[in-house]
Order: structure tokens, then C-alpha cells, then sequence
């Protein structure tokens, strides 16, 4: 007789939105989706460690990415990265994608690495909407980091928002202070402002770093996101990065052991964050000297220009 035919295996992939996702669509226990957002809120690359962080300790994989990102992107802007892999050149274009991970208690986790985006911008938001809702989440949570006038020498701070009851109450047990900030932000803020008209859940969690400090990969900024995180979903504490963010904080020391006029800056933050503790928003913020604004304003144009 006729020899059988071959079989054929089809890995199919859906399309929801701009977002390619692979079948079978993974089922999740009642997922919170943690999203970073670059380069907007991930100064110093605590979004990044996260949510890498997380990924290895739960085995996570891939299950979409934008199916043409050179709609959103600006490609000068985020450039493409040439390899050698095996001797043969390749390109990795920038890409926004998400990853999952199961658990063996609580939420399982999705992981939305975003990206600001340079146009097609309500597309871009409705297509992490429709994704978000496709894969059942329950709550939203954008993870992050900012400069702000805080000294290196105290617990940072972590500011954010939160709509519905249970992420209120979980964001006050982290620490996480009420955000009263006002003025630019990301176009992706939008999906924040979407979950609750879908009865999902959303919160924000940005770290407060030292904008003195500037550091690439800001390890104190990345162990007190992680030990608010754990507080909530009761996630490992990466130990190795606070080990680092310890040598990180002795070496910005040591500069300012020759630099006096940055260490008169820190004094002042210390006496300004010490006020603001004590005061617990009661009465007026200490203000800081007009040579202190003006040294910091300075020094945030030098970073602005590198």
C-alpha cells in the first residue's frame, strides 16, 4: 500500500490585537500581570531586574510579542542589536512581549515588558487591553523607578496608586505611599486608567532613586521593589542584589568624601526626607536652599544631555 503520509505539526498563533500569541493559550489561576515600561519608568533598570529577577525564579516563558513592533517603534531611536550567533550575523529588533509563569500558590504571574511607544500609540494601548483581558487578569500592577531629591542614605521611597479594595489595602501594607504627582506622563498610562471600566484591578509601584546617584543598574532600587513585591505575593528577595546595593551605597560614600558640595547636598536631603517622615504630610514640605535646587537642576541637565 501507499506509505502513510508525514505528520504535519502546525504551532499555530493567534492574533489579539498587534500581539502575536502563541497556542495554546497558557490557563492561568486567576493572573497578576506585572508591567515595566521603558525607558519612561525603569531609571536604573529596576523594572528590568524585576521583573528578569522573577522570570528565572518561576521558569517563565514567552507567550506574545507585537507581530510588527516597527509600527510603534522608532527605530533610530531603539536601535537593533547585531550578534554573531555560530558565525552568522543576526539582528534582534526591539520588541515589546510578554512572558507567563504558573505558581504553586497564590496568582500566577504574567510579565508585560513595554516599551514607550512613538506612534500608532492608541493601538498600541488597546492592544495590551485586549491581551490583558484575553488572558483573564485580575489585577495590573506597573512596576518602576524615577529620580526624585532623596538621599541614598535612607529606605527609599515607593509612591504609587491603587483602585480596588484589595490592591488599596495590599499597596498601604507594602508601604507604598499615595503618588501626588502631576504633569508629563506615558501615553501607557492609559492602560492603567482602562482596568477599572473592565473590573480588573490596577496599581503602580514606582521607587524613588537618588538623583545624584545615576547609576546603571541601581541595586538598592531593585531590593526595595523586590522587598515590597514579596510583602504582597510573597516572592524570593533576590539576596545578591542586596549584597550589591550595599557596595553601591559605600562607593557613592566614597565620592562624596571628595566631592564636599554633593555632600552638603545629601545632608540637606537627609534633613528634608528626615522633615517629611516626621511630618507624614502634615503642614508644609521643608524646602531646600536656592544654591541646592539650583545644583540639582544643573546636575539633572549634565544627565539629560549624556
Amino acid at each position: 500500500g501507499l506509505p502513510a503520509p508525514p505528520v504535519v505539526v502546525y504551532h499555530l498563533a493567534m492574533r489579539i490585537g498587534a500581539f502575536q500569541l502563541e497556542e495554546p493559550v497558557p490557563e492561568l489561576r486567576e493572573p497578576h500581570a506585572l508591567a515595566m515600561l521603558r525607558p519612561w519608568i525603569d531609571v536604573g533598570n529596576v523594572g528590568t531586574l524585576t521583573l528578569n529577577w522573577l522570570e528565572r525564579q518561576y521558569g517563565a516563558r514567552e507567550v506574545a510579542r507585537l507581530s510588527r513592533p516597527g509600527t510603534f517603534f522608532d527605530f533610530t531611536r531603539y536601535r537593533p542589536v547585531i550578534y554573531f550567533s555560530e558565525g552568522q550575523r543576526q539582528v534582534v529588533v526591539p520588541n515589546a512581549y510578554v512572558t507567563c509563569a504558573r505558581r504553586q500558590e497564590g496568582n500566577d504571574f504574567l510579565f508585560l515588558h513595554l516599551m514607550e511607544p512613538h506612534a500608532c500609540s492608541e493601538l498600541y494601548v488597546d492592544s495590551v487591553v485586549r491581551l490583558l483581558t484575553t488572558l483573564g487578569v485580575q489585577r495590573y500592577c506597573l512596576l518602576g523607578s524615577m529620580y526624585d531629591l532623596v538621599p541614598h542614605t535612607r529606605p527609599l521611597l515607593i509612591s504609587g496608586a491603587a483602585v480596588g479594595e484589595s490592591a488599596e489595602q495590599q499597596m498601604a501594607t507594602a508601604g507604598v505611599e499615595p503618588s501626588d504627582y502631576e504633569g508629563p506622563t506615558t501615553i501607557a498610562f492609559l492602560v492603567s486608567q482602562r482596568m477599572p471600566e473592565l473590573d480588573i484591578e490596577t496599581s503602580t509601584m514606582i521607587v524613588h532613586l537618588p538623583q545624584y546617584t545615576q547609576l546603571e543598574e541601581d541595586y538598592a532600587g531593585f531590593a526595595r521593589l523586590m522587598t515590597a513585591l514579596s510583602s504582597l505575593y510573597g516572592t524570593p528577595v533576590d539576596q545578591a542584589a542586596v549584597a550589591k546595593s550595599h557596595l553601591q551605597n559605600k562607593e557613592i560614600d566614597l565620592a562624596l568624601e571628595k566631592n564636599p558640595q554633593l555632600k552638603s547636598v545629601v545632608e540637606q536631603l537627609e534633613k528634608r526626607y528626615d522633615a517629611r517622615t516626621k511630618a507624614k504630610k502634615e503642614g508644609e514640605m521643608p524646602r531646600l536652599s536656592p544654591e541646592i535646587e539650583n545644583f540639582l537642576r544643573e546636575m539633572g541637565k549634565r544627565f539629560g544631555q549624556n
